[in-house]
């Protein structure tokens, strides 16, 4: 028997394909309601911003050693796992309005990082970069 994704019961779809399909539902989801005249990259960007600022929040005025137990608290851990959701709902969207396919620029990211940044030494702790 199938679920509503056309999934076999006890089988579960490559990660990729996973991806792809809530990616699909988004669209239709946005389709089915009319949206798409409202999801420019603008827009999507923006929104994006937005929900990454509501994960924020969350952690705003929490220590480093509260942080890393946020998940352990019932209530705090459904407003993570939302807020992560809408971050990558809205990421999804952008990048299917500009046709960006988010596995290929992450892994093109890391190749990218992982040669502007060699393996020179032991692991150290105080030196990170995000770009």
């Amino acid at each position: 028997m199938s679920d509503e994704q056309g999934v076999q019961h006890g089988e579960e779809p490559h990660p990729t394909e996973r991806l792809h399909r809530l990616q699909r539902r988004l669209a239709e989801f946005a389709a089915a309601r009319g949206w798409e005249p409202y999801h420019t990259p603008k827009n999507l960007a923006v929104a994006l911003s937005v929900e990454a600022s509501e994960l924020v929040e969350i952690f705003q005025w929490l220590t480093p050693e509260e942080s890393a137990k946020v998940m352990e608290k019932p209530e705090s851990a459904h407003r993570v796992a939302d807020e992560v959701a809408d971050v990558l709902a809205y990421l999804l969207q952008f990048c299917e309005v500009l046709g960006v396919d988010v596995l290929d620029a992450l892994a093109a990211k890391i190749e990218r990082n992982e040669l502007r940044f060699p393996v020179t030494g032991p692991p150290t702790s105080n030196c990170h970069s995000s770009e």
